[in-house]
């Protein structure tokens, strides 16, 4: 009995690693996609995400199921409980790289920005990649090295947001009411999931050590709106 709940705590585990393969994949599109104009690449993030959404129900169910079945205690319920939330936050991510994907496929076959702000954006771009890639390769390794690594990166989104304010806020670079609109829009996404991104990582940190201060503000990245994930 106590083979057959590791080899499901080991699903688990598997799935969130797919998922947020999946996720990884999807951000890099996105991105690409808004860079370049890439209208095929759009696509397929927004046709993916249904099937990020469906990894999350199928995770959930696994999770309730061996909550209810196995009643887990201790460590296993950390395990469990943990793996619920990270299936959570990376749908929202997946969300996240769907709304950048529907901009560039909004404003096919232009790009959504010009100038200053879409390097900046591009930078944004790029980190958020990398955040994607260590969110994923955080969850099949568990190395807490590679989750400090992430909050890192996230500050150089955080810092590259406030930036694009400065842009958004000078007259000098002409930008048109939809590019305005747009940036600030695209900037919020890249930056939440950078935030997201930062979420996984404290709480794997804490599924590892067991430690409650691993876990400080992890709810705070649910508690925006809900329309900007």
């Amino acid at each position: 009995m106590r083979e057959i709940f590791k080899q499901e705590m080991e699903q688990l585990r598997e799935g969130l690693v797919a998922m947020s393969g999946s996720v990884a994949t999807a951000i890099e599109k996105a991105t690409t996609a808004l860079r370049t104009a890439d209208l095929t690449l759009a696509e397929e993030v927004i046709d993916a995400d249904r099937q990020i959404d469906a990894l999350e129900r199928e995770l959930d169910e696994h999770g309730i199921s061996l909550l209810a079945r196995q009643q887990p205690v201790a460590t296993d319920l950390r395990i469990v409980v943990s793996g619920l939330r990270l299936s959570a936050t990376l749908e929202r991510m997946g969300d996240l790289a769907r709304h950048i994907a529907d901009v560039a496929r909004g404003r096919y076959p232009e790009t959504a920005t010009t100038g200053r702000m879409q390097e900046i954006l591009d930078r944004m771009g790029e980190q958020a990649t990398k955040v994607g890639r260590q969110v994923n390769q955080l969850l099949e390794t568990r190395d807490l090295e590679l989750a400090a690594a992430i909050e890192r990166d996230d500050d150089i989104i955080d810092r590259l947001h406030r930036e694009s304010f400065q842009v958004v806020l000078d007259d000098n670079e002409a930008l048109t009411r939809q590019q305005l609109v747009d940036s600030v829009l695209l900037g919020r996404y890249l930056e939440r999931f950078g935030d997201h991104g930062v979420s996984v990582a404290r709480r794997v940190s804490y599924l590892v050590t067991g430690d409650p201060a691993n876990a400080v503000h992890l709810t705070k990245v649910s508690e925006e709106p809900a329309h900007l994930d």
